[in-house]
């Protein structure tokens, strides 16, 4: 018997990909450098398909049809290239080596790149969804050559969420696309799930209400504008009691949250491609600064916050869910700006609407406004910024007055909000005529004759700041 696929590395991501091949009709090879790991898996779940046990990658290789498909499901970085050095002398021309987990863009493409020269396919695959969306059908992001997805594509589509009907699965591009594409939505998926935390603070902490009440509140804003995964789930966490104490779950757990690197790649790769994904970034902040507990205490001590007595507005809860969901739909734009940006760098044809299908089901972000965002994007239009496509900056613009009177109420009570004030932020500056960036570019100039463009003539100029002042043509100075 031979295997359709292998894979090697049975933690439960891979172990739970493997059993989903299994169930939807593959013979899967398994192998991990433990062998006990790999009985274990056929001892529990044996059943639920065919599968192939194999002790060495050797064996493993011996096993699969050609052209053989090799899926790693190890730990990002260096145990992702050790595999693939020991796996890439056993292949064949036209074999396929895929990297299903959290593996950077940059890695992607070098890896790529390096078994191209040998006439192997490497396809870096996002995957998300968690342990769950493994084995239930995840979303599936692949890129690598249109050559290995004809082959491999179809495998894919079937273990993936559906939506209604569709696959969530679709080649996104070319070399890295794929991980940098669940990258993004990692990056995507920070920013949600802080201002989420941001609603619930502001809901608890300004207008009193406990964990359980809010429980409801969440449920009910499922049902509208916000029905998403995380804001289903944010219901449940917080209507949960702690077993041992009674207290509310929220209340019995350390307030510091880690983070993995992709929301960390997604704020570097947006730097480095001069998109302005400030939500993003200001959501890994916080967690860095939720980490910091042992300045938090010293400062708990020491910095005063003067608070202002405020006045809630009875509309106050349903201020918190316009400006959430304003906030949400930011990093959503943020995330597609940075997609468009890189898709001119890389040389990737990145499909935004295609893109946002993927996310439907499956993934953590999955929300009722991709529809929305799917059609913005659709037959080829592609707004500059999501923002600006009609439904949403009709949308947006009705949410205005609420977000700016709760990011005005947070900051008078000293209740941190960064992502919903940066987003705010981010709209104002898309929407303002002028910026200072004016006044900036006049500083650069003094102190480094950086140059500038005037508003009324083409060219770039310069000031003599040192000498009488006078204006020249920046060409004239070189």
């Amino acid at each position: 018997m031979s295997a359709q696929i292998g894979v090697t590395g049975l933690a439960v991501m891979g172990a739970n990909l493997a059993r989903n091949l299994a169930r939807n009709g593959y013979t899967v090879a398994l192998h991990n450098r433990s062998v006990a790991k790999t009985d274990a898996l056929l001892a529990a779940h044996g059943d639920e398909g065919n599968f192939i046990r194999t002790e060495s990658l050797q064996e493993l290789v011996d096993s699969l049809e050609k052209p053989r498909r090799v899926l790693i499901m190890v730990k990002a970085g260096a145990p992702v290239d050790s595999v693939i050095d020991q796996l890439t002398p056993l292949l064949e021309e036209g074999d396929i080596v895929i990297d299903a987990g959290n593996s950077h863009y940059e890695d992607t493409r070098r890896r790529e790149a390096a078994l191209a020269e040998k006439g192997l396919h490497f396809v870096g695959v996002g995957v998300s969804g968690g342990e769950e969306g493994a084995l239930l059908g995840p979303s599936i992001m692949p890129g690598g050559s249109r050559e290995s997805y004809d082959s491999l594509g179809p495998m894919l589509e079937k273990i993936s969420a559906k939506y209604n009907g569709e696959p969530c699965c679709a080649w996104v591009g070319t070399d890295g696309a794929g991980h940098f594409v669940k990258m993004v939505h990692n990056g995507i998926e920070y920013a949600d799930m802080q201002v989420i935390g941001e609603a619930y603070d502001l809901l608890r902490s300004a207008a009193g209400i406990e964990p359980a009440e809010q429980a409801e509140i969440f449920r009910e804003w499922n049902t509208g504008q916000l029905s998403s995964f995380l804001i289903e789930i944010t219901a449940e966490v917080l209507a949960h009691k702690d077993g041992k104490t009674g207290k509310p779950f929220v209340d019995v757990v350390v307030d510091s949250a880690g983070q993995k690197g992709t929301g960390r790649w997604t704020v570097v790769s947006g730097l480095d491609l001069g998109s302005p994904v400030s939500g993003i970034a200001e959501s890994v902040f916080a967690r860095a600064l939720s980490s910091q507990r042992g300045q938090r205490a010293e400062a708990q001590e020491v910095l005063t916050g003067a608070e202002t007595e405020v006045q809630l507005p009875e509309t106050f809860v349903e201020d918190v869910r316009q400006a959430l969901y304003a906030s949400k739909l930011v990093s959503y734009a943020q995330g597609m700006d940075m997609l468009a940006a890189a898709a001119k760098e890389y040389g990737w044809d990145l499909r935004l609407d295609e893109i946002a299908s993927l996310w439907r089901a499956g993934c953590i972000i999955r929300a009722e406004l991709l529809d929305d965002i799917m059609k913005a994007y659709e037959g080829g239009k592609a707004p500059a910024n999501l923002l600006l496509d009609p439904a949403f900056a009709e949308s947006i613009a009705a949410a205005v007055p609420a977000w700016r009177r709760v990011v005005a109420t947070a900051v008078q009570l000293g209740i941190p909000v960064p992502v919903f004030s940066s987003s705010l932020a981010y709209y104002d500056g898309l929407r303002r005529r002028r910026l200072p960036a004016a006044l900036t570019q006049g500083l650069r100039d003094l102190f480094g004759a950086h140059t500038y463009n005037r508003v009324d003539e083409e060219g770039t100029f310069h000031t003599l700041w040192s000498g009488d002042r006078s204006e020249v043509s920046a060409v004239d100075t070189h």
